[in-house]
């Protein structure tokens, strides 16, 4: 029954669904015009906004750029390549595949979304090495163990309300993750997850015989550095592995400290420098460091581009108030016990439009923080609704899939039909959770 669902999904999003750029650029006017028409902006107002905000994610978007850059290069590294075929070679069927492939991607987006999203690829590229599996169904279920990325260890909403001095303290003080991450209701969402989704992506498998599988020669990795004459002092230099393994070694030691001796957690930041040392460590040399990041970046094409027009996107949605307008629109329908489930899916309309969660928050937390107090509702529960809207819309967004598809060498239309049916049935399950559980 699931594949008479999908297919027809499939075809749609494959037929309709433009590349991520084009999507961009379609949303910047469609969100230029919905900013016009209800709210009091004027046309050059809207434009001025626009223009000034495309840099605002300068910063973000060099960091995801290096998420998958180095992601890429320690993907190269043989060592990295022996162990995630070793843990490929323990799937034996191609349901087991996406079994696997879902579980492992959830497990690691829940430790941190950056590493959830380069692990989820690059393990879909191992399993696709050794099974022949549907490469859209098997990508597709590495990205959906995104969706509990906003419930885990690095989600923006609960860490920034659990911090000293954040911009609600005054209104609802600090709520630690006692009473977010590891509340009740989010431990029940994320072992929902765990069980819904992976069976989920199985029943999604096609039959056999309607299998969209991927020449295999397109998923090897680089060969290592052949034999080559050494002339010059420089060339040494570029080819010994010395150099390069005592900068990895370096680095990796300045991380043992951070986690060990301040007792650091993990961010994005550390995320980065944790795949660019071991990548650097792993490849040794110089030329072979270099090689690797050449092919890479292929890949980031679609991050430098679409980046600044979802900055431009953010600046609108936010400074014209037409963010806040959606928010209360759901709010005003409220009582204490709808006011998750409402913020929720609040939540995930404006998520599409600001893909940023602690933007997202920044927006919405002057409207769900006065109407929970005003209704005497849960905030904890309140500020997690807009946690799991936002991490939810993430399954359609082309935005946060980026750097998936760059690891995987597909296009969003290739998976969006079976995002689509993701969407629809965790979105049922997670609404049910906040408000009933």
């Amino acid at each position: 029954m699931l594949n008479t669902i999908t297919r027809p999904l499939s075809r749609l999003v494959e037929r309709y669904l433009p590349d991520p750029f084009v999507f961009v650029i379609i949303l910047t006017l469609f969100v230029m015009f919905m900013a016009t028409l209800f709210t009091p902006t004027t046309p050059i107002e809207t434009v001025q906004i626009w223009g000034s905000g495309l840099w605002n994610l300068l910063t973000f978007a060099m960091q995801m750029l290096l998420v998958l850059i180095a992601g890429f290069m320690l993907a190269n590294t043989p060592f990295c390549g022996r162990l995630l075929n070793k843990l490929a070679r323990c799937a034996k069927s191609p349901k087991q595949a996406i079994l696997l492939v879902t579980l492992i991607s959830m497990l690691a987006s829940w430790l941190n979304w950056g590493f959830g999203l380069v692990v989820g690829a690059l393990f879909a590229k191992a399993l696709a090495r050794h099974i022949n599996v549907d490469y859209r169904v098997l990508v597709a279920s590495a990205y959906s163990g995104f969706i509990v990325w906003h419930g885990g260890l690095a989600g923006s909403v609960p860490l920034t309300i659990a911090s000293d001095g954040h911009f609600a303290e005054s209104q609802i003080g600090i709520l630690n993750t006692g009473q977010t991450i590891f509340s009740y209701f989010n431990l029940i969402l994320l072992g929902a997850m765990l069980v819904v989704l992976p069976l989920l992506n199985r029943a999604m498998l096609p039959p056999e015989k309607e299998q969209v599988l991927i020449d295999k020669t397109k998923l090897k990795t680089s060969e290592p550095e052949k034999t080559v004459n050494i002339l010059t002092p420089a060339e040494r230099l570029e080819h010994t592995p010395l150099l390069g393994r005592a900068i990895g070694l370096l680095g990796c030691c300045y991380l043992g400290y951070y986690f060990i001796a301040t007792g650091g957690g993990l961010n994005l930041n550390i995320i980065i420098a944790l795949f660019l040392f071991l990548a650097i460590l792993f490849h040794g040399s110089a030329t072979l460091i270099l090689n690797s990041l050449q092919e890479a970046i292929k890949g980031g094409a679609g991050i430098v581009i679409q980046f600044p027009f979802y900055a431009g996107i953010m600046a609108i949605m936010v400074q014209t108030g037409l963010a806040e307008q959606i928010s209360a629109g759901f709010v005003s329908i409220s009582d204490a016990q709808s006011l998750p489930f409402w913020s929720f899916l609040s939540a995930g309309l404006v998520n599409i439009f600001v893909p940023s969660g602690g933007g997202q928050w920044a927006v919405q937390a002057p409207i769900v923080i006065p109407a929970a107090q005003a209704l005497e509702a849960d905030i904890a529960r309140v500020a997690m609704a807009v946690a799991w809207g936002d991490a939810w819309t993430n399954l359609i967004q082309p935005f946060w899939a980026l750097p998936v598809l760059a690891i995987a060498g597909l296009k969003a239309r290739d998976i969006m039909g079976f995002c689509l049916l993701q969407l629809l049935v965790t979105g049922i399950i997670i609404a049910a959770i906040l408000t009933f559980v």
